[in-house]
């Protein structure tokens, strides 16, 4: 059963849908659309509308080419909306759950996440944006105010909305958690730092956060890839790359002045920015949104103190190892072993013999598991868990539906977000899959609504040192230093 129910916002009234167990409304403009002038700078208010708005589709993706994980495709800037999704009964007081998608910084949309059984299991208001990504998102170029933190801001937008807003479909705006996924985990990590954030929530999950507190040796984040920094940049360096890419693809004259420049940049295609949006995926610090790097100010206990949860999937690597497209050999594995290691790399490939593996590209993946996902978000949990109240999971279903073909799936990246979501065209979840995804919203929802994931009828997720591994029937610690060779990675590069 499908009805028409209506919102009154402070901008004009909305239309969404009513089904038998909740309500949805999608496409809601949470700030202007950021064209022309708009482009690249702060988000600004909505213009009010008369007369009720359809909001039982969703809006555009944000502008992104679609890649060999995510095949949507988008040039529509006026990006800046949002999606409601509550429980069918009226109820006030509801704790709400902001969903920051992933997909690299460059990919993505809230509408591929179905957050129906979260928000019904739970009891909760689900609030999933759309943001800028990639070069529209995070670009950066002298004389732009706010370079390489767009994305960052339409997230505090949106946030902002709920803060207002969100009382209206039964929601406690005082009892918020921002929710992110790899890429969105990342900036989850950056509004905890920021200082427009504060307040905006009042509880964060971060799921699979990558590159957050330290560089990532050589091809460990895939095959291929070189070393890389943290996933945080300078302003002054951003701004210089965003100077020389826009030079190099003939979207400013050389020799033009920054407001000159600035005027060519807002009048090129978004079709022709897109090609460089790979470059611009690291949200930029030493501004007034942003002014330290998160890699120092975590650490350091320098962010909005708050009940925290974090965690990664026990195969996060398999995902980019068949995503390369480039099987590793018993040849190439001593190879990318000295790249990445450099004089330590007889004794990794001591500790992870290929014997000891199916396959070479097995083997790596394991290697790049351990040392560029369990390592580091390891290290964030205990650092943050020094300051907070921190509770830590690993996903780790052996069988999770296959997300790269032709590869051994495991618990790889992303895999546990078929449990939490609908996913269009998605697989099917057997029996003791469905319990666990069951399980596992009544602990993230759990979490939202009193800062702690225990929940009745499920084992029990004690906090600090503890490690809820999250599978079909064995739910419960596990030893994660000892199953990532956490002591071992300690001391190599």
């Amino acid at each position: 059963m499908t009805e028409p129910v209506t919102v009154q916002l402070t901008d004009g009234t909305i239309r969404g849908r009513q089904r038998d167990d909740h309500q949805s409304f999608q496409g809601i403009p949470y700030a202007a659309a950021p064209v022309g002038e708009l482009r690249w700078r702060a988000p600004a208010p909505v213009e009010p509308w008369s007369g009720v708005r359809d909001a039982t589709e969703p809006g555009p993706p944000a502008p992104q080419a679609a890649q060999s994980f995510a095949a949507t495709s988008s040039v529509d800037e006026d990006c800046l909306t949002l999606n409601v999704t509550v429980p069918a009964t009226p109820r006030a007081g509801r704790p709400v759950l902001v969903w920051l998608h992933g997909g690299g910084g460059t990919n993505e949309t809230a509408s591929t996440y179905d957050p129906r059984r979260l928000a019904v299991t739970g009891d909760v208001v689900v609030v999933a944006p759309n943001f800028r990504l990639g070069v529209l998102g995070w670009f950066g170029h002298p004389g732009l105010d706010g370079s390489g933190t767009f994305g960052l801001q339409d997230q505090q937008a949106a946030l902002r909305w709920v803060r207002w807003e969100i009382a209206r479909f039964g929601g406690d705006p005082a009892n918020v958690t921002l929710v992110g996924e790899s890429h969105g985990a990342l900036t989850v990590a950056a509004h905890l730092t920021a200082p427009g954030s504060a307040g905006l929530f009042h509880r964060a999950v971060l799921q699979s956060v990558f590159g957050a507190l330290d560089a990532t040796p050589a091809h460990t984040f895939m095959p291929g890839i070189p070393a890389l920094p943290p996933m945080w940049s300078p302003v002054a360096e951003l701004e210089q790359l965003g100077a020389a890419v826009a030079i190099e693809h003939g979207w400013v004259k050389p020799g033009s002045d920054p407001e000159s420049a600035l005027a060519q940049l807002r009048r090129v295609p978004v079709a022709d920015l897109l090609p460089a949006s790979g470059a611009f995926i690291r949200p930029a610090f030493g501004g007034a949104v942003l002014p330290e790097s998160p890699a120092d100010a975590l650490p350091a206990g320098r962010f909005h103190r708050m009940p925290l949860m974090l965690g990664t999937t026990r195969d996060e690597a398999r995902f980019f190892v068949g995503l390369a497209g480039n099987p590793v050999t018993a040849d190439s594995y001593p190879q990318l072993l000295a790249e990445a290691f450099g004089d330590s790399a007889d004794e990794v490939a001591a500790r992870y013999p290929l014997d000891r593996f199916a396959t070479p590209s097995l083997a790596w993946a394991r290697v790049s598991t351990d040392r560029a996902w369990a390592r580091p978000v390891w290290e964030l949990g205990q650092a943050l868990a020094a300051h907070t109240g921190t509770w830590c999971y690993e996903f780790a279903d052996e069988d999770a539906p296959v997300l790269i073909p032709g590869f051994p799936t495991g618990a790889q990246h992303g895999s546990e977000l078929a449990y939490q979501f609908d996913l269009p065209g998605g697989p099917a979840l057997s029996a003791a899959q469905q319990e666990l995804a069951e399980g596992m919203n009544r602990y993230w929802t759990a979490f939202a609504r009193h800062g702690d994931p225990a929940s009745p009828g499920l084992p029990d997720w004690p906090g600090a040192g503890h490690v809820q591994s999250l599978a079909p029937g064995r739910i419960g610690a596990v030893d994660y230093v000892t199953e990532h060779s956490l002591d071992f990675w300690a001391r190599m590069p």
